[in-house]
């Protein structure tokens, strides 16, 4: 009997176990991906101080928005609780990493913008974790990387895939 899982919001089809299987093969090298680079993510986060979800609400401010975010942004963008979204912003704010400001038409709302040092280390954080990817492509057989190549490509093609892809690329040039 396959398990499978009701559908919600954010995944409006039921998983299979073979959904499941295929998404730890690409948890799997996600992961070697991610230890390939010698532990560069890792050394920027315990440099700069802050814990890994610290480093989500940063990285995730570092992206593009159609409007500056809001600690409810982050919390719903992250699937975080309100208080724990609360408390990483509070965090970062404290290492002035971040900064907030009164929304102009409702003083009620703070927005969150990173500073220059939040900036900074959220281009560090990218380029560990892009480095570590290339480590790992550096290491696949020619077969293996055209075969990586085509499934990406056709992956990319997707809008949200797209977005995140031209705004990597970007960053990667910098």
């Amino acid at each position: 009997m396959e398990a499978t899982t009701a559908p919600t919001e954010t995944s409006p089809k039921r998983i299979t176990a073979a959904d499941r299987d295929l998404g730890l093969k690409l948890g799997a090298v996600m992961l070697r991906c991610l230890s390939a680079d010698g532990g560069a993510v890792v050394r920027a986060l315990d440099e700069s101080g802050i814990g890994f979800l610290q480093m989500k609400v940063l990285v995730t401010l570092a992206g593009e928005h159609e409007e500056t975010p809001t600690v409810k942004y982050l919390s719903d963008s992250l699937g975080l609780s309100l208080a724990s979204a609360s408390r990483a912003v509070d965090g970062l704010v404290k290492q002035k990493l971040v900064a907030r400001a009164e929304d102009t038409e409702d003083r009620r709302v703070k927005r969150l913008s990173l500073t220059e040092a939040g900036e900074s280390l959220s281009h560090r954080i990218l380029t560990a974790r892009l480095e570590g990817l290339g480590v790992f492509v550096a290491s696949l057989s020619p077969a293996e990387r055209s075969r990586l190549d085509s499934a990406l490509e056709l992956l990319v093609e997707r809008d949200e895939i797209a977005e995140v892809y031209r705004r990597y690329r970007k960053e990667a040039r910098r």
